[in-house]
């Protein structure tokens, strides 16, 4: 199986099944000499693990994980690093049923079109499990770029019919704590709480959208032609399980404005060359020019349903499911933090790449 790693400079490889014993992921090329923040791992972890609130899956893990190269006395060495998650609470039996079943809008049957043969406990590989290998990935990459004051922050700005009204400028990760479901916006956050709660009685599930500011980013990062900056992160945003969408900047409100409307006029202050606006989303011509990077995720609804569906087995004869075992009605809120990771990846990345071609 291809495809497993991500980056350049600063690359990443996951691996492990939903229901093997462990998950994990090799980072290469950390730099060498930088204090390594476990509580940071372990926040972003809990922000993501299963069981944090009665609108996520009841899967409970504790998300322990362990460092197991690349690090000593607190400091990374430079050297790969490797870090594994065990599986303490899979229950396997939950998916019994489905050993020779495809499941509507799950990867069930492509996985066995390509391979021949996959693992149905869970889903796998493709299971969402694999993302906590991301999101530790991802709290090295922060760690990374908090060395230049790179800051990243992720909301949910919409679950279904429902939009937040929220200050890119002032929104903070504790604004964003203090929601059940990760919504700043306190209106918006209690609406879409009784909602997702009233889904999940249904046995149904709902989508939305994850916003995501990155602040502090100097002017350069990214490459021209294939190598864009935004290109990089919709790959790596479209890359989480249930992302159906990403929009840079403007997005497609854009394809309604006049050139003279959504050009970003630029202005010095005291030589410090900004934009009057930021429509271009922080990025032109592939390359960071400064301003916040801005962009939105969007999110389908869960395929897990608790309800009956007709579905076909692998003799290709008709059968009717029933939706078993814990689930997600929103996978929304623990998104969040899986957003900020593939963000910093690609930064780390491209913050690297940037210093090979930097003189002096």
């Amino acid at each position: 199986m291809a495809g497993n790693t991500f980056g350049r400079l600063f690359r990443i490889t996951t691996f492990g099944e939903s229901h093997g014993e462990a998950i994990g992921v090799v980072i290469d090329g950390f730099p060498a000499g930088i204090e390594v923040n476990e509580e940071l791992i372990h926040q972003d972890l809990l922000r993501r693990r299963p069981g944090q609130s009665k609108l996520t899956t009841q899967r409970k893990e504790s998300e322990d994980f362990q460092i197991l190269s690349g690090v000593f006395e607190g400091k990374s060495l430079g050297s790969p690093i490797a870090v594994t998650i065990p599986n303490s609470d899979a229950r396997s039996k939950d998916y019994a049923h489905l050993e020779k079943t495809y499941r509507p809008s799950h990867a069930d049957f492509t996985y066995e079109a390509k391979y021949g043969h996959r693992d149905h406990r869970g889903g796998g590989r493709s299971s969402a499990r694999e993302t906590a290998a991301r999101v530790v990935a991802g709290a090295f990459a922060k760690m990374l770029l908090q060395q230049v004051g790179i800051e990243i922050v992720s909301y949910v700005s919409s679950v279904a019919n429902i939009s937040a009204e929220v200050d890119d400028k002032k929104v903070s990760l504790a604004d964003v704590e203090k929601s059940i479901v990760r919504c700043p916006d306190e209106k918006a956050s209690n609406e879409m709480e009784k909602l997702i709660d009233s889904i999940r009685k249904d046995g149904d599930t709902l989508g939305g959208i994850i916003r995501c500011v990155v602040r502090n980013v100097p002017a350069g990062l990214g490459e021209p032609v294939f190598d864009k900056l935004h290109a990089e992160l919709g790959k790596a945003m479209l890359s989480i399980n249930a992302v159906k969408g990403f929009e840079i900047g403007s997005g497609f409100a854009s394809t309604k404005m006049r050139g003279s409307e959504h050009n970003d006029v630029f202005t010095s202050d005291e030589g410090k060359i900004e934009t009057k606006t930021n429509n271009s989303g922080g990025i032109q011509g592939g390359i960071s020019n400064g301003m916040d990077i801005t962009f939105n995720v969007a999110f389908k609804p869960v395929a897990t349903i608790m309800q009956s569906q007709s579905s076909v087995n692998s003799d290709g004869k008709e059968v009717t499911l029933e939706g078993k075992g814990r689930h997600d009605p929103c996978v929304v809120p623990r998104a969040v933090p899986i957003v900020e990771a593939m963000a910093a990846i690609v930064l780390a990345d491209y913050y690297l790449r940037n210093k090979t071609q930097q003189n002096g």
